[in-house]
């Protein structure tokens, strides 16, 4: 039983490495290349990153909760 988890541990390790060897060889300097039509705006500021993946998606994730909860109301709680 031994053997069998050391031989998928290494199994696991290997395809890990290879797929971490994979990425880092992939070519990320093709995306410096221009593609025909391409046409980027102005980058965003840091207020507007934030705003943008932080704020809005806690916000939306407060109203979807809100919402959610609303048909149960006040019915659990007796006093």
């Amino acid at each position: 039983m031994e053997i069998v988890d050391k031989r998928n541990a290494l199994r696991a390790g290997a395809v890990s490495a290879t797929v971490t060897l994979m990425m880092l060889l992939s070519s990320p300097a093709m995306a410096l290349t221009r593609d025909d039509g391409d046409d980027p705006g102005a980058g965003l500021s840091v207020g507007q990153t934030i705003g943008l993946y932080v704020l809005i998606p806690i916000v939306a994730f407060a109203i979807i909760a809100a919402l959610a909860g609303l048909p149960y109301g006040n019915k659990g709680k007796k006093k």
